[in-house]
């Protein structure tokens, strides 16, 4: 292969090409052109190409003699400046894999370092195609044509977006503010222009929000209230409908037996597993009787729990109300009939201990007269059943009277659709989290449903019967504990299920925030309040319970403990074990810690030891109450009994040395002691109240001087006697008052 001279191109316009040889490379004459880096660039980095002129240049070299010589170097044409830009412009694209495919199917494997140079004659029998454009002429460009936009078009452009705002009933100022997409200071200002003075998170209400959108050009929705919402749910059921268990309710006075009754039926025991033997907690069972399944609500008969037998006739079907036949009608078992009546539900009575000599069913029926309960063999229309749980007398007839009075009323539901029901009952379970018992009404609740009850929100993690055992679905009327809620619900709540996750997210919001439209956020205090008496001393409580339903009815309890001079306040009332939030509450607010059902976690038994505050622990409510009458007996002042215990009248009035001024005195009535208090009255009026200092007798000082008798008396800081002055003794003592 002949020795290929290179042909090097300069990267400033006005350098030459030079030293060109041919040579021979695969089979053509060619010259290879390689771009050479320009040691010195021209300052601005960038030359015009149009109108260069060339022109001769030349170098100086040194010869041998070391004297610099003038050498010409070779002219170049216009021609060859215009080959060489076209040249380094194919080299350009060549480098980029423009033509690539095309070159490569005549280059051998072994040339793919040489396929880089571009050969002039291969540059040259290309057509010219237009230069490359940078970056900055793309952007001059787009520069030009901004410019040349008319007014319209740039008006158009900056036209304010129309947007539809969904409205719901109430809506603070920062999110109405959000959801126009505008800046919280421009609505703040425009309602003050208006006379308005808000803050950014003072609540709306929908009709001032749909103003306010209408003002800021954008379109308003009202939202429907989420009650609404959850009424068109309940509503939209299928024609499928097929019969249900019954929901059953015992209900009666307390320890009348209804738990007893209950245990007998489901074969369980429970009665031994409430503290005091007392139900304090609702509590629900299924039971299947001749192939029937029935769902029984078991409701504590204590006075304190009105609300929970309210909740339970309200979700019933048939009332069962368990009276005991050696007791009789009870205020609790009247109340129980009450609630049955006002929720419009059949009742069917149970008349327990029919197995103890001293019972009198007749007796019962009698006074059940009153309360308007006749029965079937006086031509009434209440099933009553004579029972013994003890000896489980009858049971089977009870059953067959509840499972009567159920197919009279025909019950059917949607077995297909979403799933809703009642909470009965809720607690924080360690290691569980919130948990919730519910009752499903209609639909069948699967796992992994998300739901609404009340403010709550969550989905279906687990589902758990009334055996205790883990379930993936439940049918209507059956009890279940529900995990996944993210907080503890309120009992009674409803309990509904949703599409989606945003579906009950959002219902639930819309919920909670329609509960604080319903409170004023200005008002703080109420007109009473504020000129109520502050002389009133107050009782600070934190309540800690196992369930929602326990505090409840503590907290109504409480709120029935009334007193003119002191009165029980409630701080905090939640469920759950006692934490060291608590105790710092309770130190911070000179509380009273009381934990009902629950135990205190190791940190806050630790502080409250450390800070001196107790923690007073509960299984019945009876011992609860009592506790908080003994704490506010405690804030009330004693009364206050005074005895007189002698009287005196001064008849002179000497100087004794030691002494000071003595008054010559005469008991009149009763006697005056050394140790007595003592009060001067003159012309009716007191005029010092204070002790003895000395009791003199002939000379003598005496403990005592008695009735009839003359002395010498001395007061402690007091001299301004004067004759006929009466020196009155008197004791007092104080008696602690209880509420």
């Amino acid at each position: 292969m002949e020795k290929k001279t290179k042909l090097t191109i300069s990267g400033i316009a006005k350098k030459s090409i030079k030293n060109i040889e041919i040579a021979k490379t695969q089979g053509k004459n060619s010259v290879v052109i390689e771009k050479k880096s320009n040691k010195f660039p021209i300052r601005g980095g960038s030359f015009k190409t149009s109108g260069i002129k060339t022109k001769t240049t030349s170098t100086f070299r040194k010869n041998v003699s070391g004297k610099s010589i003038f050498v010409p170097k070779s002219n170049t044409t216009a021609n060859d400046f215009e080959k060489r830009k076209l040249a380094e412009q194919r080299a350009t694209k060549r480098l980029k894999g423009e033509n690539e495919n095309k070159d490569r199917k005549n280059l051998k494997i072994g040339t793919k370092k040489r396929e880089l140079k571009l050969t002039v004659s291969r540059a040259l029998s290309d057509e010219i195609e237009a230069r490359e454009r940078s970056l900055a002429s793309v952007k001059r460009a787009r520069q030009k044509e901004n410019k040349n936009l008319t007014k319209k078009e740039t008006q158009e452009s900056l036209k304010p977006v129309k947007r539809d705002i969904n409205i719901p009933e109430a809506i603070t100022v920062r999110e109405l503010a959000n959801r126009m997409a505008e800046q919280s200071s421009n609505v703040i200002k425009y309602l003050f222009g208006m006379g308005v003075t808000v803050t950014i998170n003072q609540t709306l209400a929908a009709d001032t929000a749909e103003f306010l959108v209408k003002e800021f050009g954008h379109n308003p929705i009202r939202e429907e209230k989420a009650e609404e919402i959850i009424k068109k749910i309940k509503e939209s059921r299928s024609e499928n409908l097929k019969n249900r268990p019954p929901i059953v309710t015992v209900m009666g006075h307390v320890d009348h037996g209804k738990t007893s009754v209950l245990d007998v039926l489901r074969s369980a025991n429970v009665v031994s597993g409430e503290f005091g033997g007392i139900t304090q907690h609702i509590g629900a069972y299924q039971i299947e009787s001749q192939s029937r399944k029935l769902t029984f609500i078991d409701t504590p008969g204590h006075a304190a729990f009105t609300e929970m037998r309210a909740r339970g006739s309200k979700l019933t079907d048939v009332v069962v109300l368990v009276v005991a036949a050696d007791d009789g009608v009870k205020p609790q078992t009247v109340e129980s009939i009450k609630h049955a009546k006002a929720a419009n539900v059949p009742i069917v009575v149970a008349i327990n201990k029919c197995d103890l000599p001293e019972a009198d069913p007749q007796k019962i029926k009698n006074q059940l007269l009153e309360h308007e309960l006749i029965a079937e063999e006086l031509s009434g229309d209440t099933l009553m059943v004579e029972i013994s749980a003890k000896t489980k007398l009858n049971l089977d007839k009870l059953v067959e009277a509840i499972t009567l009075q159920s197919e009279i009323l025909d019950l059917k539901t949607d077995f297909e659709s979403k799933a809703t029901g009642v909470v009965l009952e809720s607690k924080i379970d360690i290691g569980r989290g919130p948990v919730a018992t519910i009752i499903v009404t209609t639909g069948t609740l699967k796992k992994g449903d998300f739901f609404v009850s009340g403010l709550k929100w969550g989905k279906v993690r687990a589902i758990i019967n009334d055996k205790g055992e883990n379930i993936n679905e439940a049918s209507p009327s059956m009890p279940a504990e529900i995990l996944g809620i993210n907080g503890a619900a309120k009992a009674g709540d409803d309990f509904i299920v949703l599409d989606n996750e945003k579906e009950a997210k959002t219902l639930s919001e819309n919920r909670a925030q329609e509960s604080k439209d319903g409170k004023n956020p200005l008002t703080f205090v109420t007109q009473d309040s504020a000129f109520s008496d502050k002389s009133v001393e107050e009782l600070n409580l934190i309540i800690k319970s196992d369930v929602h339903g326990s505090s409840e009815a503590i907290k109504n309890a409480i709120s029935q403990i009334k007193h003119d001079e002191v009165k029980p306040k409630i701080i905090l009332a939640d469920i759950g074990m006692v934490t060291e939030t608590d105790v710092t509450l309770a130190k911070a607010s000179n509380a009273v810690l009381i934990a009902f059902n629950v135990k205190p976690s190791k940190e806050a038994k630790k502080l409250a030891e450390n800070e001196k505050i107790k923690i007073s622990s509960y299984n019945i409510i009876y011992e609860v109450l009592d506790y908080i009458k003994k704490r506010m007996s405690g804030l009330l002042t004693p009364d206050v009994q005074e005895t007189i215990t002698g009287t005196a009248k001064i008849l002179e009035i000497f100087k004794v040395s030691g002494a000071g001024k003595v008054a010559g005195s005469k008991i009149t009535e009763g006697e005056i002691m050394s140790t007595s208090d003592v009060r001067i009255i003159r012309d009716g009026a007191i005029i010092y109240t204070g002790k003895v200092g000395t009791l003199f007798r002939e000379k003598n000082q005496v403990k005592q001087v008695g009735n009839g008798q003359e002395c010498g008396i001395t007061v402690k800081d007091y001299i301004d006697f004067q004759k006929n002055d009466t020196i009155e003794a008197f004791s007092v003592t104080s008696m602690e008052r209880s509420i």
